[in-house]
């Protein structure tokens, strides 16, 4: 037996708001982008000195690197961000007949990969190398496809809590779980050594505004639905 549908709340973001959002998220954004891909020295400085620094507490901290692998490798890797973003859509489909909403959410997770790929391609950034790695990661650096898939994925389920009316416990909790593994994960992989800071700083950004974009969108197609 089928759950009623959940009514969503009467004040949600309005298609302005949130349009408005992304395009203050557009200009640092770009910005970082046109950085990296130029390799303006100073930033290359600051990543250079940051990586170092978490380098050498990496390699004297081996039981610290060791939690930061597995959560890094299991808990926040991409593919279970992915699967957590596929249960949503099972659930929106199963238990609420939604069907827009679980294709809206599919498609902003395809166009976050699409994105994260197309710009690692792009840019061909390298990776950090070390005499004494303590992980290993393939592909070019920039964006961190973990910090960005994170971001896309949390900020679109925070979003559908927001949007389904969740109750407020219910909405703190996600929202400090989402920040601890957005935070964290971007934090891992400088750790590790298998990013520059500014190439998690591109994940973060770039995963903020495909959702804002997501969201714009999704006002501006089902939002009059509600009015």
């Amino acid at each position: 037996m089928q759950s009623p549908p959940l009514d969503p709340p009467l004040r949600t973001a309005t298609p302005r708001t949130a349009a408005l959002t992304a395009a203050v998220l557009t200009v640092p954004s770009v910005l970082l982008l046109l950085l990296v891909a130029f390799s303006w020295r100073p930033l290359l400085v600051l990543d250079g000195d940051i990586a170092r620094t978490t380098h050498r507490w990496a390699v004297d901290e081996p039981g610290a690197t060791q939690v930061f692998r597995v959560l890094t490798d299991w808990v926040w890797d991409p593919w279970t961000m992915r699967a957590l973003g596929a249960l949503v859509v099972l659930l929106l489909v199963w238990r609420r007949s939604a069907w827009w909403p679980a294709l809206w959410v599919t498609a902003t997770c395809v166009l976050g990969t699409v994105v994260q790929q197309s710009l690692k391609a792009a840019v061909g950034r390298a990776r950090p190398v070390w005499p004494d790695p303590v992980d290993s990661a393939h592909y070019a650096a920039f964006p961190s496809g973990h910090a960005m898939t994170a971001t896309v994925v949390c900020g679109l389920l925070l979003w559908l809590l927001h949007l389904y009316g969740a109750g407020r416990a219910l909405r703190r909790t996600a929202l400090a779980l989402a920040v601890v593994s957005v935070v964290g994960v971007g934090l891992t992989r400088v750790w590790l050594g298998v990013h520059w800071p500014s190439d998690v700083l591109g994940g973060w950004l770039l995963g903020a505004l495909v959702v804002a974009l997501a969201v714009m969108t999704h006002e501006r197609l089902f939002g009059s639905e509600r009015t």
